[in-house]
């Protein structure tokens, strides 16, 4: 028996086992890795990247909702590593997010496998490396899950679905870029941007990424994958009709262009309705002195010619985006995971009971650059904040709420005194609480929420205040986990604390996470149930100070 079925097997016998609770009838998903190192040429100058099973980007994971997911990831490489799932809720389950903060890595040459159920949830998401700095040398791919077949969609089905992966990209190695942010530097400016690992110069020599047959819808799920600017994509000579974002279904607006954050996937149906001939896709940064751009093809089956050379020009500054993330609406009259309308929960009409501020900032601890939320820039401890709360030694691993909820004024000062120190903040299980993500720099930011969906309620530019709730929508904001904050601007987000865990709240610019930018919210339910929260699992590695503590009692119904 080979080593692949042998390890279905012990993944089926470990879920009967399990304190994880499923039902019995969701079907099961499971996958094999061999994480590896190999060298390719992305930009055309040979580099080291991270492959899965020999592909970059990384295979997809196809799912249906609720489906139990199983990733068996063999780590080839000469480090410990985790994977994370950008945007997974992981319900009642924290303990497979796949952060510092949560778990213990897989260590070289070994293996572990990941097991979480994509519970009421449907939409277009990714997964990445969330060690070190191995995002930066890829390992990501696409993560997508499909409604069941008896909850309706309100668009036809289309002729296909395709992924599209796009980001920013350097030709140096993950270790030579952790070099310089552990030396107090910044990453600099990317060197290219890439489109499912490819970076096209629209030059007529591709060979094309996707066909279209005339005529026939196609569904183009796009997600920016990068690690330090926001992108503009469009389609050369079409239209794109929006459908969903991150899990929502959304109101069906015709758009000629879209702006993409770090971090955000969309959704968009594109019909094959032009003269039958080659087109480009194209991928370009936004909000840059210099812009960096990439294409792929797309050919229709028929096509006898080549793409124009001429490519659409994607907008300029940020007040068109503003715009345009004002115009996205939630499409109250649509299921998504479940048979209700998503209309049905009128998030709006429900009281707020906490409302926390966060403020980033940029600063030196120790003489070297640190990225902070309200003056304190997170470190990942030897002991995973989550082991540490389970087993009861949080005390002598963090201290809760080091920040406040109404940060000082002083907090963006250039004299600032910024602490380092694991930032977790206790959150009141099912409390609706609003966050107001504040930036007083001069780079747009980009949040993303592990474990939830919030309903994005309002970007403005200025200070927030308690007055400016007068514009916020109340009635079809997106349901979402990123949102960008553009300079000198506010954004506000709303959310039920439903989901017990440890949430990563985090900058998605690539060097801001690795050093600070990010905190956790605990969220514990009092009853300490297997109704609210899954025990740690029983193959889950420990280390740190819990690495030969004996499991606490576990929890029970």
């Amino acid at each position: 028996m080979d080593r692949k079925i042998l390890s279905t097997v012990a993944v089926f016998l470990f879920c009967l086992s399990t304190s994880l609770i499923v039902d019995a009838e969701d079907p099961y998903l499971f996958y094999e890795w061999n994480v590896s190192y190999g060298t390719i040429a992305p930009l055309g100058v040979p580099q080291q990247v991270i492959l899965i099973n020999g592909e970059f980007p990384g295979p997809r994971i196809n799912g249906t909702s609720n489906n139990n997911v199983n990733v068996n990831v063999f780590n080839n490489l000469d480090e410990p590593l985790l994977f994370t799932w950008n945007g997974v809720q992981q319900r009642k389950n924290s303990w497979q997010e796949g952060l510092l903060g949560t778990s213990c890595p897989i260590p070289p040459g070994t293996n572990h496998t990941f097991r979480f159920q994509v519970k009421d949830q449907i939409g277009s998401y990714y997964y990445y490396p969330s060690t070190a700095l191995h995002r930066a040398a890829g390992g990501y791919g696409p993560l997508t899950v499909v409604s069941r077949d008896l909850i309706p969609v309100p668009f036809d089905a289309p002729e296909a679905d395709y992924t599209i992966l796009a980001g920013d990209w350097y030709s140096k190695s993950h270790v030579a870029l952790r070099k310089l942010l552990d030396s107090g530097r910044t990453l600099g400016r990317p060197d290219g941007v890439l489109i499912n690992g490819k970076s096209g110069k629209a030059d007529g020599k591709d060979e094309p990424m996707f066909t279209m047959i005339p005529g026939k819808t196609y569904r183009y799920r796009v997600c920016n994958v990068g690690m330090k600017n926001s992108l503009n994509f469009r389609f050369q000579g079409h239209t794109m009709k929006l459908v969903e974002m991150e899990g929502s279904h959304t109101m069906q607006y015709l758009y000629d262009s879209l702006d993409l954050h770090l971090g955000q996937c969309a959704s968009v149906l594109v019909t094959a309705d032009k003269e039958p001939k080659d087109y480009y896709f194209v991928a370009s940064t936004r909000f840059t002195k210099q812009i960096l751009s990439a294409t792929a093809t797309i050919r229709y089956t028929t096509g006898k010619g080549p793409a124009s050379p001429e490519l659409p020009l994607a907008p300029v500054g940020w007040a068109w985006s503003l715009n345009q993330f004002r115009s996205f609406r939630w499409n109250l009259t649509a299921s998504a995971a479940r048979p209700n309308p998503q209309g049905s929960y009128h998030y709006g009409q429900i009281n707020i009971t906490r409302t926390i501020k966060i403020v980033n900032s940029a600063g030196e601890a120790d003489g070297k650059l640190r990225y902070a939320i309200n003056g304190v820039s997170h470190v990942d401890p030897e002991t995973p904040l989550k082991l540490a709360e389970y087993f009861g030694v949080a005390d002598k691993v963090f201290k809760y709420n080091i920040i406040q909820d109404e940060p000082s004024a002083d907090v963006t000062a250039k004299n600032h005194a910024i602490t380092l120190a694991p930032n977790v903040v206790n959150a009141t299980f099912r409390n609706f609480i609003e966050i107001i993500l504040e930036n007083h720099e001069k780079t747009v930011q980009s949040w993303h929420l592990d474990g939830y969906s919030f309903f994005a309620v309002a970007i403005e530019p200025g200070t927030w205040t308690p007055e400016r709730r007068k514009v916020y929508n109340l009635l079809d904001a997106i349901s979402r986990n990123t949102i960008q904050v553009y300079p000198k601007s506010w954004a506000a987000i709303m959310l039920t604390m439903d989901n017990a865990g440890m949430w990563n709240l985090r900058s998605t610019l690539l060097e801001r996470q690795y050093l600070g930018q990010q905190l956790y919210f605990s969220v514990l339910s009092p009853n300490y149930s297997l109704r609210d929260e899954y025990n740690v699992p029983d193959d889950a590695p420990l280390c740190g100070i819990v690495k030969d503590m004996p499991k606490p009692k576990p929890y029970s119904i």
